[in-house]
């Protein structure tokens, strides 16, 4: 399942990481949020394949270790959100469709 179009709507902030939003609900290690804001990658359904990494031109992401999370023990972390140019290569080329990018 997609990440939540409504999440910012749907849930609330319940936490910070590395300076951006942190969308719960969280229970680690099993469940961890949605991470970002502007550029929300959803930590449930990410499945560590770096390719959002890979083809972002501003550099937005870096990995984060998610020790015992079911779907990956990595995950794309957006700790350059502000840098984001809103061009979508990460978000069209996700394939679990784990990222959304919202205009700030």
């Amino acid at each position: 399942m997609p990440i939540d179009q409504d999440f910012q709507r749907n849930r609330r902030v319940v936490g910070e990481h590395q300076g951006h939003s942190v969308w719960g609900p969280v229970d680690p290690p099993k469940r961890l949020g949605i991470h970002g804001t502007n550029v929300a990658v959803d930590w449930d359904i990410c499945e560590g394949h770096g390719i959002c990494i890979s083809v972002c031109p501003m550099s937005v992401y870096e990995w984060a270790d998610t020790p015992g999370h079911p779907t990956s023990d990595k995950k794309s972390d957006p700790v350059r959100e502000a840098d984001c140019i809103q061009c979508r290569a990460c978000e069209n080329s996700c394939p679990v469709q784990a990222i959304k990018i919202t205009p700030p």
